[in-house]
């Protein structure tokens, strides 16, 4: 277990017994539009996406707890390049304020103090304003923009593309520290 009190939570590996949680956040209306995959997941595509993942030792799944309640979803997905990694997260949109930031601190924490992390890469749909500004509040950096990247059926979409190195991390959490 992955547990991370300082972020004001507890950050764990996603275990089976996750699954129905998960999948209730997942297909949490307030979730699931902001994914690439709208539709609601079955149970079925839920657990094969769960069993392929677990399997894949390039991917790490996570669950964001506080006070013993699955209150978000975090995965890491390596890249071909070393110690670079793609992420995806959501929080529950019925937890407590502040719930996100713990989630987002605590997955930083875990990435690049534990798993040795160089680079963290992020995408949001750019009319995905509360992702956007998510990663920008974390102090990640707008690297790009993929022009009309993704096809939802009827229309293309640009895709923001963020991206924190270690030392950015570093550098913002040094000046948390000096403002305590």
């Amino acid at each position: 277990m992955i547990d991370d009190r300082n972020a004001g939570g507890c950050l764990r590996s996603m275990t089976a017994a996750d699954l129905e949680s998960v999948l209730k956040l997942r297909n949490h209306a307030e979730i699931r539009r902001y994914m690439f995959t709208q539709h609601e997941i079955s149970k079925e595509e839920h657990r094969s996406w769960f069993d392929r993942a677990s399997q894949n030792t390039g991917v790490e799944l996570l669950v964001f707890e506080l006070d013993n309640n699955c209150c978000g979803f975090v995965q890491f997905k390596a890249t071909p390049f070393h110690g670079v990694v793609d992420w995806g997260f959501y929080a529950a949109p019925d937890s407590p304020k502040g719930t996100g930031r713990k989630l987002g601190a605590a997955a930083l924490k875990h990435a690049f103090e534990k798993e040795y992390l160089y680079k963290i890469c992020g995408q949001a749909l750019h009319w995905n304003k509360p992702s956007i500004e998510f990663h920008k509040s974390l102090g990640f950096f707008q690297e790009g923009v993929l022009r009309d990247q993704y096809f939802d059926g009827t229309d293309f979409h640009d895709l923001i593309c963020f991206g924190m190195l270690k030392r950015d991390w570093v550098a913002k959490e040094s000046q948390s520290e000096i403002k305590k």
